[in-house]
């Protein structure tokens, strides 16, 4: 059974950084893709950044044209852990952050119907 836990949010003023993790369980990292999503009230779920590991070392990463330059996704396959390293963060972060997983390619990673394992969220605050 798949299982994926995050923790890391938390409330930020505007500028500042949040390292979110994601711990997988059940679920091996290689060559499958797993992502961040975000959504903020009212709003629909938003793909953030995605990665795909093709074997050993090998990763492909994806942003959203929103985060990037400010956000680094980065897997531990060793820890099966992944992460969302969010710098320079603004008002308009805010929301609940989600961990995703699916099996294969990152094909249309920005789509969430894609993914079939989800974490339970963590809430990212950003104060102006």
């Amino acid at each position: 059974q798949v299982q994926l836990v995050e923790s890391g949010g938390g409330s930020v003023q505007a500028g500042g950084s949040l390292r979110l993790s994601c711990a997988a369980s059940g679920y091996t990292f290689s060559r499958n893709c797993m992502g961040w999503f975000r959504q903020a009230p009212g709003k629909e779920r938003e793909g953030v950044a995605a990665i795909y590991n093709g074997g050993g070392s090998t990763y492909s990463t994806y942003y959203a044209d929103s985060v990037k330059g400010r956000f680094t996704i980065s897997a531990d396959n060793t820890k099966n852990t992944l992460f969302l390293q969010m710098n320079s963060l603004k008002p308009e972060d805010t929301g609940m952050y989600y961990c995703a997983a699916h099996f294969f390619f990152c094909a249309r990673w920005t789509d969430s119907k894609e993914y079939s394992y989800w974490g339970q969220g963590t809430q990212v605050t950003v104060s102006s």
